[in-house]
């Protein structure tokens, strides 16, 4: 079986840092609060973007109980009538969006995240896809995407989101132990995994992925291989397996996680050497830096081809694409500009009530962001830095426009991280596990408070 690299006791010390994810460059932090309205309208309404395809992004905020190492945000909440009421102002905002944005531009994707959007009632999932599909010039080939709670699930919930479009699935598992479920309040049987599994592939969904997390209290090594080897049984098409990100300064529910024990750098290094042996043993192949995949599937495909993409929802096969995203805190990516909504349901209603762009946070990107940021998607989703890209994109001289940075990696090369090549250099397979490391030196963004971030280890 594949096992962690063998990391001495001082370099993970060394390594024991707070890193951004890397689902954005600049990250979510830097955003600015002074959003200038005038100029976010002549971004959004650029014509001369009609040649870059749209992702939709709906985030559904509510979920019927906290599960206490969340950090999404979220809305908790049984109400159905604030379900519907939600559903009502996504409307007005999808339509208001509408008339901003060419509508001609073919859309490539369409993701469903929260929150818990398969919580939403049928009817209000049916009417939001035909929303999206009557609005937009929806793509056949588009990859259209839930995230699901199984807990809350019924048929007739899976048939409405077949009817809403939805081909692909992500069932939010975390962790199968019941006293891992019982510390992170999160009691789920296995058997409703096993039903919800059930159900959307007789209802026609193509593609069933599995969410899991380690570094959660209670974890062992033994106990996250039997997680493992417990949804290996349902045949997942993807996995993605996330370290627990533990900022309790950001969300005060994670405290009460610490009564359990939190593990630190060492232990979860040995989870994650666990789930990478389990899953490559299994034959799914590891993609980026937290998802797997069957040979076969699609981000297998572009790990392959050197396709691979990244955003906001993690690792996709749908790149160059402008997102526009919908609802409470969802976070819209439009040319060189990166626009984040309200993070509270009242703020959101009322920038929607009024007709604006909902807008409480946002950046637009120089040139030097967009080299970094072409740089680190690279690094993270290849493991290669793209310099010949940057020098045709851009027409710059990457060696030189970075010289400081590539002759400051002799640190990563000296511990195995990284081999130097003629375009570069390239992350090892030992390197995979710290890539966090790899791409933080290329933003040039980054500060040393790492309370924001999770641990890159």
């Amino acid at each position: 079986m594949t096992t962690t690299p063998d990391f001495s006791p001082e370099l993970i010390r060394r390594y024991d840092r707070r890193l951004p994810r890397y689902t954005s460059y600049p990250t979510a932090p830097h955003f600015s609060m002074d959003v200038d309205e005038e100029r976010l309208a002549a971004l959004v309404g650029d014509r001369g973007a009609a040649d870059r395809p749209l992702s939709l992004y709906v985030h559904v905020p509510f979920c019927r109980s906290l599960c206490w190492y969340c950090g999404c945000a979220t809305v908790i909440s049984k109400s159905e009538e604030q379900r519907r009421s939600y559903m009502r102002l996504l409307r007005r905002e999808i339509e208001h969006k509408a008339g901003l944005v060419d509508t001609e531009r073919e859309v490539i994707q369409v993701h469903f995240g929260g929150g818990t959007p398969s919580d939403l009632p049928p009817d209000v999932l049916r009417e939001i896809g035909e929303v999206l599909h009557s609005t937009f010039r929806v793509a056949p080939h588009a990859e259209e995407a839930i995230e699901i709670d199984p807990r809350d699930l019924t048929r007739e919930h899976v048939r409405a989101m077949r009817e809403a479009g939805f081909r692909r699935a992500s069932i939010g598992v975390q962790d199968t132990q019941p006293r891992v479920q019982a510390a992170i309040n999160r009691v789920q049987p296995f058997a409703l995994v096993e039903q919800a599994f059930r159900w959307l592939r007789e209802e026609g969904f193509e593609s069933v992925n599995v969410d899991l997390i380690y570094g959660l209290p209670a974890q062992t090594e033994a106990s996250i291989r039997e997680t493992i080897q417990e949804v290996l049984t349902l045949s997942p098409s993807r996995l993605a397996v996330y370290g627990y990100a533990h900022v309790p300064g950001m969300r005060p529910a994670q405290r009460l996680l610490e009564r359990y024990g939190i593990p630190g750098s060492e232990e979860r290094l040995a989870m994650l050497g666990v789930i990478v042996g389990t899953l490559t043993d299994a034959g799914y192949e590891h993609i980026g830096m937290d998802h797997y995949a069957r040979p076969d599937d699609e981000l297998s495909v572009a790990l392959r081809e050197g396709t691979l993409q990244r955003n906001f929802q993690g690792y996709s096969t749908r790149g160059g694409a402008d997102i526009l995203g919908f609802g409470m805190s969802a976070i819209s990516s439009i040319g060189r500009a990166y626009v984040a909504a309200p993070r509270t349901l009242d703020d959101w209603a009322q920038a929607v009530e009024r007709d604006a762009f909902p807008a409480e946070r946002w950046m637009v990107l120089s040139e030097d962001d967009l080299m970094r940021r072409r740089i680190i998607e690279s690094i993270m989703c290849v493991g290669r830095p793209a310099l010949d890209e940057v020098s045709e994109e851009f027409g710059v001289d990457p060696f030189e426009t970075f010289a400081r940075e590539l002759e400051g990696l002799g640190d990563l090369e000296e511990d195995g991280l990284i081999e130097r090549t003629p375009g570069g250099f390239r992350v090892t397979p030992r390197g995979r596990f710290l890539v966090r490391h790899v791409a933080a030196r290329f933003d040039a963004w980054l500060e040393d408070d790492g309370r924001r971030y999770s641990a890159a280890i």
